[in-house]
């Protein structure tokens, strides 16, 4: 089957879980089209060379390590004309190469309006989609409720009408739309092949690298051993290690480590939930999907959920780390197996179908 497959260019947790799956596709056969932007589709054309495709996508805009709202519509209206120029263009070029038979949308709109332009069927495989299509367990501050309703409207309106979708999650919630199916999240295969360890080390990582009193703030637990990403730097300062970037050396942080410190992104929670490691979660303000990780992780046990990383919410979620321990224990996930049966399974069906018009 020829399958376009979209993947968005904001953050690199898209691209890594979008590879697994692609690599399973070309494992079963498939002929794999994929399009991309950014950061992400450097790293998916150097796995996938010559099947990935660049486009111009959309990004967030921070003030003050929030989403800015206005600064973000006024990137998204400065740089439109030009990235629908190309855009257009990406169109009429797939359409002389590549006839897909099915488009995969990882939150990405392209290969959205590439479906319903060629009336193709769509799967939508993210784990952005449970804002919507299931029913939220937690309580939601009055403050939430405002980037709540908004994510709410971002997610209904980015892949209406999907033949099917597939939501990630580590937390199981009620289903409340139809053709929708929660899977256990996407794990990369150096996370699958880790072995899991407990050392000294707190492993910290701070996608919004403007919060300048990281350093000093950890320096005020000299008794904590902190190994610090996302400042992409080699330097000691004592019990704080910056670490400049290498997916290796994180994976090995991240295995060995006895606790994890981060925002609220889906893509390391979910990979520190799967090493059963202790997770302090510190969403990104305005940000709903992180503040609903960052809930979920408190609710089940996992760790932490707090509003701002200071030396004292560090030092409450570092106090005792057991009963997080036993509730971690009691997460089990077989890989990727899920995902990829009823992925599968869906494929099986789409095919069917084809061939039967």
């Amino acid at each position: 089957m020829n399958i376009l497959y979209g993947v968005p260019g904001e953050g690199l947790g898209h691209a890594t879980r979008s590879k697994v799956v692609i690599g399973h596709l070309l494992s079963q056969g498939h002929n794999v089209c994929v399009v991309s932007s950014a950061r992400a589709f450097q790293v998916l054309s150097a796995n996938f060379p010559g099947r990935v495709h660049e486009i111009r996508g959309f990004h967030l805009a921070y003030k003050n390590l929030t989403v800015s709202k206005s600064r973000t519509a006024a990137l998204t209206l400065r740089t439109a004309p030009e990235n629908l120029r190309i855009n257009f263009a990406k169109y009429r070029e797939l359409l002389c190469d590549f006839t897909p038979d099915l488009v995969i949308s990882d939150f990405e709109s392209f290969s959205y309006f590439f479906a319903r332009w060629r009336r193709l069927p769509l799967i939508s495989i993210d784990n952005m989609q449970i804002i919507s299509r299931a029913q939220l367990d937690i309580a939601v501050p009055r403050p939430e409720r405002g980037n709540l309703n908004l994510a709410r409207q971002i997610v209904r309106a980015k892949l209406p009408r999907s033949r099917h979708y597939l939501i990630t999650t580590f937390f199981q919630l009620p289903v409340i739309r139809e053709n929708t199916t929660l899977v256990p999240p996407i794990i990369r295969p150096e996370i699958l092949a880790a072995k899991p360890s407990t050392g000294p080390h707190v492993l910290v990582y701070q996608s919004a690298t403007n919060q300048k009193d990281l350093v000093p703030m950890l320096q005020q637990l000299p008794q904590q051993e902190f190994r610090v990403y996302g400042f992409n730097k080699e330097e000691n300062h004592g019990n704080v290690q910056l670490r400049a970037f290498s997916e290796q050396g994180f994976i090995e942080d991240l295995a060995s480590a006895r606790a994890v410190i981060t925002n609220g992104g889906f893509s390391l929670i979910s990979e520190a939930v799967y090493l059963h490691k202790p997770i302090c979660a510190i969403p990104i303000p305005a940000q709903f999907e992180q503040f609903l990780n960052a809930a979920q992780v408190e609710k089940l046990g996992y760790g932490r959920h707090f509003e701002s990383l200071t030396a004292d919410n560090v030092k409450a979620f570092l106090y005792d780390q057991t009963g997080y321990a036993q509730a971690l224990a009691g997460y089990h996930q077989t890989g990727n197996e899920d995902l990829f049966q009823r992925l599968d399974a869906l494929l099986k069906e789409v095919g069917h179908a084809l061939a039967a018009s």
